[in-house]
This record gives C-alpha cells, sequence and structure tokens, in this order.
C-alpha cells in the first residue's frame, strides 16, 4: 500500500505529510548548495554545527510521490560530494522514519508504522551511529530501543526519541520544529527565526530573511583540492545513470539527485579548468615564453 493512499471511508484522516532535512553543517557551507535541490526551502541553524532545511513546498501532496522517496532523494543528492552528512526525518499518514545519506555510499533509513511498529532492520541503526560518531554503548542502546517493540511510542515518539539521541551529537531544533507537524507549520515556526534563509527553488542562490544581509556567492567545488578533479569525474558517472533512473521510473526525488549530481560534476570539472587557465604563464604578444637573454 503506497504511503499516501488516501484514507478509506471511515477512516479517520491522519496527520499531514511533513518532512525536515538535517545537515551536518554551518547554514552558510549549506546555503550556496540547497538551491540546487529546486524546490523553496528555509534554512537555519539546528544546533551546534547542524542545519535544518524546512521544504516550503510539497513535491509529495502535488505530484503524487511518496514523501519517504522525494526525501531519499534530496538527502543523497546533498551528501554526495560533500564533506558532511545529510539526514531527512519525514512522516505522513501510515508511517515515519528517516534516510541517513553521506557521501557516495548507499544511503541508510528506518521506517516505523504509524502506531510506532518497528518496520526496519536493526543493522541500519547501528550503521546510523556509526556514521554520525554516536557513543557505540549508550547511544546505540538507545537507538536500539527504537527499534523493539513499545506498545506506549506511536511514530512521531519515535522520531522524538532520534531526536533526543542526536543532541548528543549537538542537533537542537529551533522551536516550532517538530516531527510530526504538517509543513505550513514547519514552514511559519522557521520563517519566524532571525536570520533564515531563503534557498530559492529556481537553481539561484539562497538569500538572507533579514533584511541588510547579503547573499551567499554561487557554489562551486574547490578547485584546489588534489581531489576535485576524479571526484567531478566520479560525479558525472554516478549522475548520468541516477538521472535517466529517476526519468523513467517518474521519481522527483532521485531525478533530482542525478541531475545535482551532474551539476556539481560539470561545475567542478568547469571551475578547475578556469582555475588552470587563470594560472598558467602569460606569454607575450608573439606567444613567445622564453625569457629574453
Amino acid at each position: 500500500m503506497s504511503s499516501t493512499q488516501e484514507p478509506s471511508v471511515g477512516r479517520p484522516a491522519g496527520p499531514a505529510p511533513g518532512a525536515l532535512l538535517l545537515c551536518r553543517a554551518a547554514p552558510g557551507s549549506v546555503a550556496p548548495v540547497a538551491p540546487l535541490l529546486r524546490e523553496p526551502m528555509l534554512l537555519t541553524a539546528a544546533g551546534e554545527g547542524w542545519s535544518v532545511l524546512v521544504p516550503e513546498g510539497t513535491p509529495w501532496r502535488h505530484g503524487g510521490e511518496p514523501v519517504d522517496r522525494v526525501l531519499a532523494g534530496w538527502a543523497a543528492a546533498l551528501a554526495v560530494g560533500a564533506p558532511w552528512p545529510a539526514l531527512a526525518l519525514w512522516w505522513d499518514a501510515d508511517r515515519a522514519g528517516f534516510t541517513l545519506a553521506s557521501g557516495f555510499r548507499r544511503p541508510v533509513g528506518y521506517v516505523w508504522l504509524a502506531n510506532g511498529t518497528p518496520a526496519g532492520e536493526e543493522e541500519a541503526m547501528r550503521t546510523f551511529a556509526a556514521w554520525l560518531g554516536l557513543d557505540p554503548v549508550p547511544d546505540v542502546r538507545a537507538l536500539d530501543r527504537l527499534a523493539a517493540p513499545d506498545p506506549a511510542s506511536d511514530a512521531r515518539a519515535r522520531l522524538r526519541g532520534l531526536l533526543a539521541v542526536l543532541t548528543r551529537v549537538g542537533v537542537a531544533l529551533p522551536d516550532g520544529l517538530e516531527a510530526g507537524e504538517p509543513a505550513d507549520r514547519l514552514c511559519a515556526a522557521a520563517r519566524a527565526r532571525p536570520g533564515v534563509l531563503e534557498a530559492g527553488g529556481d537553481g539561484g542562490t539562497a538569500r538572507r530573511a533579514a533584511v541588510g544581509a547579503g547573499p551567499p556567492g554561487p557554489w562551486t567545488p574547490r578547485a584546489d583540492d588534489p581531489g576535485a578533479r576524479a571526484l567531478a569525474l566520479a560525479q558525472l558517472a554516478a549522475g548520468a545513470p541516477l538521472l535517466a533512473w529517476g526519468v523513467r521510473h517518474r521519481s522527483g526525488g532521485w531525478t533530482t539527485a542525478g541531475a545535482l549530481l551532474l551539476v556539481h560534476g560539470v561545475l567542478g570539472l568547469v571551475h578547475g579548468f578556469a582555475r588552470g587557465k587563470a594560472g598558467a604563464p602569460r606569454s607575450g604578444p608573439s606567444g613567445d615564453h622564453r625569457v629574453p637573454s
């Protein structure tokens, strides 16, 4: 059954779908990359060394694609080529869960049914803990409890428990940004934050909602990084088939991930080429580089 299926007659409608996208980086590092998702986002700090993106639009509502699939694609797109992981939290009337993406590694995730019944693999929790550097004893035990049956905890309570564990690595969601809230409330809470950034949905640079703050410059990979060219080529190689798969399966999230990989790769190669030309020795009018005797 699709997680976006309309409730049947006589069944009460569940909470509206919603999502939050956490990045283990400061807003200034996330802002230049976020617009490449081509979805309106609000960006603000979410603790020490963390940022949170709040989608203003709801492509899972208007496009018919499940919220978990959209968020998985977004997390993968943001994490590939970035030195920080991206964690997507999502929920709808039937389920809730998370997807953690980091670099080129295969994302890991976990799902709970609406009543809190675990529907994921325990190994995913341990991988989650390892990637985020959580304590292997108390934190993993807390995650294990989230993967165990508990009739008193529904899916939203499970997400809140997950966020409680993440406070150990600095996560602190701003007031009003709570798992389980509908998208309009999340956006209203984020927009009320001082200095919130608006990540344009047209691929432009992010802009600060506060008056008087200028936008950051466009994002490009570091050309002085010895592995930048290899990374750009790897992004191109991974992006093309991923984009084709997303288009073929009409998956907006994975289409975005593939497109973003291609954009990252092209920008990396172009930027590296431009820096290379800028650093080349200049020739005289005749093009002769010889030093006069």
